[in-house]
């Protein structure tokens, strides 16, 4: 079964006691049916900040597009324009120079 991340500290790790989810790693109890929606999608840049919808952000490390020769430059800005429910990529940016593209939230810090 698939359980959403643990809103505390987005542990991937949790199990279901009775009604609850519970989550192993620091001991966050909560019932699944409580938590609203905007609760869990929480997605922090490499500072911990938590990022939403709007957020203007600056790239923290040099990336190399994939399929591309391109390179996004560190401090080059972005616009946030979704914040989504992914692993890997959660971040829909408009990205300066660059173009619209998802990005990795560790990559990214809160300008």
């Amino acid at each position: 079964m698939l359980f959403p991340p643990c809103p505390k500290c987005q542990s991937e790790y949790v199990y279901q006691d009775q009604n609850n989810l519970v989550c192993p790693e620091c001991a966050h109890e909560w019932d699944p049916s409580e938590i609203k929606e905007e609760q869990l999608l929480r997605v922090k840049d490499a500072n911990g900040t938590l990022l939403s919808d709007g957020d203007k952000v600056t790239i923290v490390k040099d990336l190399k597009i994939k399929g591309s020769s391109q390179v996004i430059k560190i401090g080059t800005k972005a616009l946030v324009r979704r914040v989504l429910d992914k692993k890997d990529h959660e971040l829909d940016c408009k990205v300066d120079g660059v173009g619209e593209m998802m990005v990795t939230a560790k990559f990214v810090k809160k300008a």
